[in-house]
């Protein structure tokens, strides 16, 4: 099959879901969809890609409007002030997007999920999307997280030099997630006795880094964590998987770093003896001074809080102001927030709903500034475990696990 010249990355996308029977195309009209099919459809693969791909018109489908995002090449950033009003979850049209390379556009129709090796008790086995949709459901609310979120702060708030995207505090979200558990795969699989790691890949391009291809983007999970709350996730706060979250199926792995959440996920392998990939050698490990040789592997996020205004905002001398933002911690939920707007002073900070174990507190803050000037405001969250964001992050060289109190700057006019 070929792709029609004028189709847009969000019409294949659609019509991708459409075809596999799994949604309902909002804004294509039945004339829209025989046009589509009818000129040719879906492009089945491409170079680069695996059978049943296609490469999207650019690295990311969705619309990236600047009030929404910031962007860097194939990531996009939620500006925090868009999330202001939206309730708990994220909505998917502001949920930051992490690639390595570019969103894949992939067939529900002919996509399989193979998984193999030593950690099982037969052969290889196959799923197709129909089965994984046929067995017994979970559903989770859970954040997920890029490593480097709050990379940016290392350089900016502590004078260090660090690698990597330039992120703020907008590479994370908090989704329902609905699927199929990937230990009731594995069983079905048969997982072995003897089996310690599972290693999912991505149908993504092949990663390039400084001329060397390190090929699909993968990173080994023990079984222990697999077996414990990993989702094998195929529907988004109750729709079915946008392109850039990972359509058809994702990993969904709570409360670590969001690498371990693989996209478009195609392949899993089960083994006996431990695995390893670039994505838990080279990258993904804390290296630098106070570290071994060989790094600390990431795993679960730190505590992070951050406020639901833009960076720089103004806001008016003498008016009650009411400062609202989010908390979340890999470790568990969040127990208390405190709030700083003067650079000496902590007060308790109000929740809104409830704390969960793998989401986030929203709060707010009452706060009446009575002189004009320029003010940092500070949070900071302690959640079950007694852990708390500090005044320095512990510094690393590829700038991942910034937990530190972020100093958010607002001009107060007279």
């Amino acid at each position: 099959m070929t792709a029609l010249n004028d189709e847009t990355a969000y019409d294949r996308v659609r019509v991708a879901q459409w075809r596999a029977g799994e949604a309902r195309l909002p804004g294509l009209s039945r004339r829209d969809l025989l046009r589509l099919t009818a000129a040719g459809g879906l492009a089945l693969a491409a170079a680069g890609t695996a059978p049943g791909t296609a490469s999207a018109a650019g690295p990311i489908v969705k619309p990236l409007p600047p009030e929404l995002f910031d962007v860097y090449g194939s990531n996009a950033e939620t500006r925090w002030e868009a999330m202001s009003g939206q309730g708990y979850l994220t909505p998917v049209d502001r949920f930051f997007v992490r690639d390595h390379t570019s969103t894949p556009v992939v067939d529900a129709a002919t996509w399989r999920l193979r998984l193999f090796g030593s950690g099982l008790r037969g052969g290889p086995v196959e799923f197709t999307y129909r089965d994984l949709r046929a067995l017994p459901s979970e559903t989770i609310t859970a954040f997920i997280e890029c490593a480097g979120n709050g990379r940016s702060f290392f350089t900016s708030q502590q004078g260090q030099t660090v690698s990597g995207t330039a992120w703020k505090l907008g590479a994370v979200g908090v989704a329902r997630w609905r699927g199929v558990r990937l230990a009731t795969v594995l069983a079905r699989a048969g997982l072995s006795r003897d089996a310690v790691d599972v290693l999912p890949e991505g149908l993504d391009a092949d990663y390039v880094a400084a001329g060397v291809n390190l090929g699909k983007v993968r990173r080994p999970l023990p079984v222990g964590k697999a077996l414990q709350d990993v989702l094998l996730a195929y529907e988004m706060n109750g729709q079915p998987l946008p392109a850039d979250h990972g359509f058809p199926v994702r990993l969904v792995v709570p409360s670590w770093a969001g690498i371990s959440s693989i996209k478009w996920l195609g392949r899993i392998e089960v083994s006996a003896t431990p695995l390893v990939s670039p994505w838990n050698t080279q990258f993904y490990r804390l290296l630098g001074p106070g570290y071994p040789a060989e790094g600390t592997l990431v795993t679960e996020q730190v505590v992070k809080s951050a406020f639901e205004l833009p960076w720089g905002a103004t806001l008016v001398a003498g008016q009650r102001q009411v400062l609202r933002g989010r908390s979340w911690s890999g470790h568990g939920r969040i127990r208390r927030v405190e709030v700083s707007t003067d650079g000496a002073t902590w007060q308790p900070a109000r929740p809104i709903g409830r704390a969960f174990d793998r989401g986030w507190l929203r709060w707010e803050f009452p706060w009446r500034p009575r002189e004009a000037g320029a003010y940092t405001l500070r949070a900071r969250a302690t959640d079950i475990t007694g852990a708390s964001q500090p005044d320095v992050a512990p510094y690393n060289t590829q700038g991942y696990l910034f937990g530190a109190v972020v100093r958010h700057p607002v001009t107060v006019a007279g």
